[in-house]
């Protein structure tokens, strides 16, 4: 994978949404350990001030900010504090989304579109929010959260994987757009893992085989590793990037078809 060779600059502050569950609460966590002050970003405020109590310390702080990251008010809010010159954020992890699994015919319109607006648009939007002041400063970077399912098509899954399709092409060009200048952005792309992301997909937690289901801790530490080298994009786990790998250089009209074998199995719609 492409790599940058600018050395990175120590992370101070990170902004990091999704911040109440799982792979975001992890990395809120993981960069707490290094030391890295935080900037805690999900809807659930309770949940945040209690991991922000648990977090903060002395030489640490960790904000709170509860946002509905659908709402363009809250996303002004959030954005407004990605490009603030006092206690600056020099990284982003951009952890919030959510996936719908089933027959696009029978889920929910309304929820699917919304899925785009946070998945992809929010992304966007926060991203593009940060960047400019990080590019000034000559060091910093993002964090997206892609999947293996951006490597090939999603069937019975078809939106979400869309949307992770885009954070994996999106990311990576920037990563390409910034290289030399201090910058870094990942594309990080976990395959299952075991967080609230099944019960909000619907997705059956004991159809994938235990060999293909990782935990959010070492999904956030090869994401991590991977951003300190300048890597593009991060895929946790030997099955996963043997699996992307294979997608890559399998015709498209046999990995779909193995896509929706696969899917079939555990969508609930």
């Amino acid at each position: 994978m492409p790599r940058s060779s600018t050395p990175p600059r120590r992370i101070s502050r990170a902004l990091v949404t999704g911040a109440s569950a799982g792979i975001g609460e992890e990395f809120a966590r993981q960069l707490a350990d290094r030391g890295t002050s935080l900037v805690l970003v999900a809807r659930r405020a309770e949940r945040l001030r209690e991991l922000a109590n648990e977090l903060a310390t002395p030489d640490r702080s960790v904000e709170v900010l509860a946002a509905d990251l659908t709402d363009p008010g809250d996303v002004a809010r959030v954005e407004a504090r990605l490009a603030a010159e006092d206690a600056p954020v020099d990284l982003l992890v951009n952890n919030a989304g959510y996936g719908m699994y089933g027959a696009f015919t029978e889920l929910d319109a309304e929820r699917q579109v919304d899925m785009v607006t946070l998945n992809v648009a929010t992304l966007t939007r926060l991203a593009h929010a940060i960047l400019p002041r990080l590019r000034a400063s000559g060091g910093g970077g993002v964090i997206n959260l892609a999947s293996t399912a951006a490597f090939q098509p999603d069937p019975y899954g078809a939106v979400y994987g869309a949307t992770k399709a885009y954070v994996l092409s999106f990311s990576e060009s920037l990563h390409e757009e910034l290289r030399g200048s201090g910058v870094r952005v990942l594309a990080l792309c976990p395959g299952f893992t075991t967080t609230e992301f099944q019960d909000v997909a619907s997705v059956d937690q004991g159809a994938m085989p235990s060999a293909a289901v990782m935990t959010a801790g070492p999904v956030v530490r090869a994401g991590l590793a991977a951003f300190t080298r300048g890597d593009a994009v991060c895929l946790p786990g030997v099955l996963n990037k043997l699996m992307a790998g294979g997608a890559e250089v399998t015709p498209t009209a046999v990995t779909r078809r193995l896509s929706k074998i696969a899917h079939v199995r555990f969508a609930r719609g």
